[in-house]
């Protein structure tokens, strides 16, 4: 248990990024000897940077629920079952992250998650406000609610200027995904 630690971070915004940040963050406190925890919110969990970080000792994947579709696609119903799936995700991996004594827990896109109601905002607020002292907390996603942003010790947002999908370019391996 690391005393040194216990900050919570936003990488948010319209820019490419976010993800990028937060593992590479994780890849420098597994260097540094630290426990880290990783769970995705509203992706598949199959990216390159998941693949690589899987191999590394002192990081481990929480395996994410799996959403089947974008959330724009989903009826009430669809929506109110993924949030039932995602809050029981996100309640199991808090319980192993404390457990485990990780002292980073990245949550890719959970700001998204949030912004969508596919995760209740009330149960991960409590987290928030409630998480062990020395454990340090990264949330990925756009627009961040008022809420989060008071809580956050960090907040650093990735503006977009320019990117490749603009002009029909789809997301690369190894690049964007």
């Amino acid at each position: 248990m690391n005393k040194d630690l216990g900050l919570i971070h936003i990488y948010c915004g319209d820019g490419k990024g976010k993800t990028t940040a937060a593992f590479g963050l994780a890849v420098r406190a597994a260097g540094a000897g630290l426990k880290v925890a990783v769970l995705q919110f509203l992706k598949s969990g199959t990216s390159s940077e998941i693949q690589q970080l899987k191999k590394m000792e002192n990081i481990w994947i929480i395996p994410p629920c799996r959403v089947g579709k974008f959330t724009f696609q989903m009826n009430d119903e669809e929506k109110a079952l993924c949030k039932q799936e995602q809050t029981k995700v996100f309640q199991s991996a808090v319980r192993e992250v404390i457990e485990k004594g990780a002292d980073l827990f990245i949550l890719d896109e959970v700001i998204g998650a949030l912004g969508t109601g596919t995760l209740c905002e009330e149960i991960f607020l409590e987290f928030l406000k409630n998480k062990p002292p020395h454990l340090e907390v990264v949330m990925t996603g756009r627009n961040p609610a008022p809420e989060l942003l008071e809580l956050a010790d960090y907040v650093t947002e990735m503006k977009k200027r320019k990117h490749p999908f603009d002009a029909g370019i789809q997301a690369r391996k190894g690049i964007e995904k």
